[in-house]
């Protein structure tokens, strides 16, 4: 009798098995989906917070070009002097040298109202930008009046902007 030597197992089943199954995989890619489900607006919402200092700067610009405004005038500058140049040789024709937009152009500047005793300015995001889906932060707004400053938010279109003391649109 002849002796059989042993084939060697060369069709990969038996023995330890590398890899994963499709189930395995399907598995994973649903759970970081979901992940990514919950973590992406939060993620959307902290960039938005972040990018209201877009805003917030420009206001405060606006309020030391309207201090120095003030102190070489009757009152405080209007809209119509908001992007018009500082000319010292002739204050009352001048404006206070501000861009519409903001530095990052996510938000447009306006003066609302102006008079001898205050002023309005409100900064609102652009529309079509991510921060136009910002809720009730959608505008700010600084209004001096007798000699206080008062910060208040508004959703898109909104005209009742709320100047309560625990605002969220104006927390740092």
């Amino acid at each position: 009798m002849s002796k059989l030597t042993p084939v060697p197992n060369t069709s990969g089943h038996g023995g330890s098995r590398r890899g994963f199954t499709l189930i395995e995989l399907m598995i994973a890619v649903a759970v970081v989906g979901i992940l990514m489900a919950i973590a992406y607006p939060s993620f959307l919402d902290q960039v938005r917070k972040s990018r209201r200092a877009d805003a917030v700067a420009a206001l405060t610009a606006v309020q030391q070009a309207q201090e120095r405004w003030r102190a070489n005038s009757p009152g405080y500058a209007d809209n119509s002097r908001l992007s018009a140049a500082p000319n010292p040789a002739n204050p009352a024709s001048a404006g206070l040298g501000l861009s519409a937009d903001t530095s990052n152009g996510y938000y447009t500047l306006r003066i609302d109202a102006s008079d001898n005793a205050g002023y309005t300015a409100t900064a609102a995001a652009v529309e079509g930008k991510s921060q136009f889906n910002d809720g009730n932060c959608v505008q700010l707004r600084v209004r001096a009046a007798g000699g206080n400053i008062f910060f208040g938010s508004a959703p898109a279109g909104g005209d009742t902007f709320n100047e309560s003391s625990d605002n969220r649109c104006w927390v740092r």
